[in-house]
């Protein structure tokens, strides 16, 4: 039985999905990336960011109910 997902597991998966996002990001602008692996690593980004979204959406019913969480626009600026 799989237990349902608590605000700060949601809250750590948004600021760590938002990290990796950043340095995918950092790694593609960067001139480290051969050609052949590109299309791979903008699909690995298209996947973090899809994954982020997600988890956004998932966040907001939490925000919802409980004030004292933090606003998405806050968690966005945050870094772990």
């Amino acid at each position: 039985m799989s237990e349902p997902l608590s605000s700060n597991a949601v809250i750590y998966a948004i600021l760590s999905l938002n990290s990796e996002i950043a340095l995918q990001k950092e790694y593609l602008d960067s001139s480290e990336v051969a050609a052949e692996e590109r299309e791979n690593e903008e699909e690995i980004l298209d996947d973090l960011e899809q994954a982020f979204m997600e988890f956004i959406e998932f966040y907001k019913p939490y925000r919802g109910k409980d004030k004292t969480l933090p606003d998405i626009n806050e968690l966005l600026t945050s870094e772990l």
